[in-house]
């Protein structure tokens, strides 16, 4: 059985971060749930492999752009998505891989985002990477 992966969800709005806790939860991921951007920070560096960041957009003390900027210094590969009810359209200045409104996007849109974003991060398969080397390795005997 694979590991589960790791995905940290920030919200100040608790039953909001309930809920979507429990989406996640049903699909099989391993939810590190936070009310806040120091929270989140810290369990952040207390975890290790954090695989994707699902963030409020608004929040208190420290946004989560802000917070999803933070992260990137220390891991730039992880991918971070963003959503707001205030906000309606991505910021292009924005530090996250995506944006989703709140209210206007369905959790099947959220878990298709995050499921996208990790396979993103996985990189291609070992068959489609064995499958470069050998055409490599036909190329350079052409050669």
């Amino acid at each position: 059985m694979r590991p589960k992966k790791k995905i940290l969800c920030v919200d100040d709005n608790e039953q909001a971060l309930s809920v979507r806790k429990f989406v996640l939860e049903t699909r099989g991921y391993r939810v590190f749930p936070a009310t806040s951007a120091q929270e989140a920070l810290e369990i952040f560096e207390r975890e290790s492999d954090i695989d994707l960041i699902v963030s409020d957009l608004v929040m208190p003390h420290c946004n989560g752009n802000e917070l999803v900027r933070r992260i990137k210094e220390i891991a730039p590969w992880v991918p971070a998505i963003l959503l707001s009810g205030s906000v309606k359209h991505y910021d292009q200045n924005s530090h996250a891989d995506a944006f989703l409104p709140k209210g206007c996007c369905s959790p099947q849109e959220l878990l298709e985002r995050a499921r996208v974003l990790l396979v993103r991060k996985r990189g291609p398969r070992k068959a489609t990477l064995a499958a470069i080397a050998s055409l490599d390795s036909e190329l350079a005997a052409v050669s």
